[in-house]
C-alpha cells in the first residue's frame, strides 16, 4: 500500500484515553448501528485533539486510523481516505501550533500575502507545509475558510484570527511563542463581521411603541 501521505515513523500503538472514550460514546448515540460508519470524521478529530493534548502535535496515525476502522466495523483504507482527502486532519506530525492562512480571493485582495511574510519571518518557515525549527510552529496554506467579511483570516488550531496584518500576525505569534493564546475573532474594533467602529445605521427608531397611539 502506498502512503506518501504518512510519514515513515508511526507509534507502535494507540489508545483512546477516557476523555475520549467519553466523547466517542457521545458521538456513537447520533447514529444507528448500521449507519456507524457515519461517525468516522467526528472519530479522526478526537483521536487528532487526543494526539494533541497528550504529545503537543495534533496528527493521527496510522495505528489510531486502524481503532477507528475497528470500531467501526470499515476496511481500513476506508479510514485512510478520508484522513488524507481532507485538509483538516493532520496525517503527519506538526508543531505545537498550526498556522493556517488562507490565501483565496478575498483574503489575498485584503493582504494575506503580508500575513503569509509574517509568518515567515516571525517563525523561520521558508514555505508551505514546513515546521519551524523550534517545533512550535507548522505553516499550511489552505483555501476559504468561510470567513470572507472579515478577511484575511489566520486559523491556528481550531481558532479564526480576523482582520489580520503583518504586525498583528507578529504579535500573535509573540504571544503563542510565549505561552499566551489571545481571545480569537477580530483583531479590529468590530463585533463579530459588524462595521470597524461601531453599527453605521438604525442608530436610532422613530416607529412608534405598542402602547403609543
Amino acid at each position: 500500500m502506498n502512503t506518501t501521505w504518512a510519514p515513515a515513523e508511526q507509534p507502535e500503538s494507540f489508545a483512546f484515553d477516557d476523555e475520549s472514550e467519553a466523547e466517542i460514546v457521545n458521538v456513537l448515540k447520533k447514529y444507528p448501528e448500521e449507519r456507524k460508519a457515519s461517525a468516522v470524521m467526528p472519530l479522526l478529530y478526537i483521536a487528532q485533539r487526543q494526539m494533541g493534548r497528550v504529545t503537543g502535535s495534533a496528527w493521527i496515525p496510522l495505528v489510531a486510523m486502524d481503532d477507528i476502522a475497528h470500531r467501526l466495523e470499515m476496511a481500513p483504507i476506508r479510514v485512510y481516505e478520508v484522513a488524507s482527502f481532507y485538509t483538516m486532519f493532520n496525517t503527519k506530525p506538526i508543531g505545537r501550533y498550526h498556522l493556517q492562512v488562507c490565501t483565496t480571493t478575498p483574503c489575498w485582495l485584503r493582504g494575506s500575502d503580508a500575513v503569509t511574510e509574517a509568518c515567515r519571518k516571525a517563525t523561520g518557515i521558508h514555505h508551505f507545509g514546513e515546521t519551524s525549527a523550534d517545533g512550535l510552529f507548522t505553516l499550511t496554506e489552505v483555501e476559504c475558510l468561510g470567513a470572507c467579511a472579515n478577511a484575511p483570516i489566520l486559523q491556528v488550531d481550531d481558532d479564526y484570527y480576523e482582520d489580520m496584518d503583518g504586525p498583528r500576525t507578529e504579535a500573535l505569534i509573540a504571544d503563542l511563542r510565549a505561552g499566551r493564546k489571545p481571545e480569537a475573532g477580530p483583531t479590529i474594533n468590530r463585533m463579530c463581521s459588524a462595521p470597524e467602529g461601531g453599527r453605521k445605521t438604525l442608530l436610532e427608531t422613530s416607529a412608534s411603541s405598542p402602547d403609543q397611539k
